[in-house]
């Protein structure tokens, strides 16, 4: 049986990490992903070229979580 990937897309369609296209786990996913949106903490929003400015409370609304 083939595991499950899991992959996330920001607002404008990117994978939030360059050199990861997948996580092996839900967790790992989440985790990956609070990570990214820490990166905004200090300016407070993403800005998305689609979507403008998001807040961070907001932005797991706008990304896409994919299963593999």
């Amino acid at each position: 049986m083939k595991r499950k990937k899991y992959q996330v897309l920001s607002p404008d369609g990117f994978t939030i990490e360059r050199d990861v296209n997948y996580y092996p786990s839900r967790k790992k996913m989440m985790e990956a992903f609070n990570k990214w949106r820490e990166n905004y903490s200090q300016q407070g929003y993403y800005s998305s070229v689609k979507f403008g400015r998001i807040h961070l409370s907001d932005l797991v609304d706008y990304c896409q979580f994919i299963t593999l």
